[in-house]
């Protein structure tokens, strides 16, 4: 993948907070958060370098460039954050105004008639069999009309955070899902198990606000 457009972009939109954070969130010298910068730029790169183009309609090419980022400066870390200072430091660096203003968006059109069928769309693409680096899932709705659930059996995430010695990792940006939907404001974000802990699958359920609550195990 080239080091243009979209990842270009994602650098320059989220830079100044992954920088920051480094200080607010892990207590880094300001100095040296400047100079970590400077590095994870340079790994970025090098990381988005050594991926493939995606397919055309693949939705998930967002998700890998902003793993890489994440990874980026994960690797210029000094000692090992714990898992959870990491959970913090993400979700930090990833809630900026521009993020939350496009979560806010996305919750308006969550169960529209037009965000099913980029779902539909995207389950029945099945990327991940093609490119290690995207993601292959199952679109589930829920019988009672009360929303769906997205369900993955393959991650870019865990290949690209595994392949980077990074999969202690994984869950912080798992743990980001829940915030977006806080953020949106349409939905009850539910899920049970993950790829990143072992689980047979990433359940990634959507229940709409003010419906009763569905038995996830009634769609298994």
């Amino acid at each position: 993948m080239q080091y243009l457009g979209l990842p270009a972009g994602m650098w320059m939109l989220f830079r100044r907070s992954f920088q920051r954070n480094l200080t607010d969130s892990l207590g880094i010298d300001r100095r040296e958060a400047a100079e970590m910068t400077k590095r994870a730029k340079a790994k970025y790169r090098e990381i988005i370098k050594g991926l493939p183009t995606f397919e055309k309609g693949d939705r998930f090419v967002v998700n890998i460039v902003n793993c890489a980022m994440f990874a980026s400066f994960c690797l210029e870390m000094k000692g090992q954050p714990s898992p959870e200072q990491m959970t913090v430091y993400y979700c930090e660096s990833m809630t900026t105004g521009a993020m939350k203003r496009f979560c806010r968006m996305g919750g308006r059109r969550k169960f529209k008639k037009r965000d099913i069928a980029s779902m539909q769309r995207t389950a029945a693409q099945k990327a991940a069999d093609r490119n290690r680096y995207s993601w292959n899932m199952d679109f589930l709705p829920y019988a009672d009309g009360s929303g769906y659930e997205a369900r993955f059996y393959r991650c870019g995430i865990c290949t690209l955070m595994g392949e980077l010695n990074l999969s202690a990792y994984i869950p912080a940006m798992c743990r980001l899902d829940y915030t977006m939907s806080e953020l949106g404001g349409a939905d009850i974000f539910v899920r049970e198990y993950t790829l990143a802990s072992g689980g047979p699958y990433c359940g990634c359920g959507y229940k709409k606000k003010g419906v009763e609550p569905w038995d996830c195990s009634k769609s298994m």
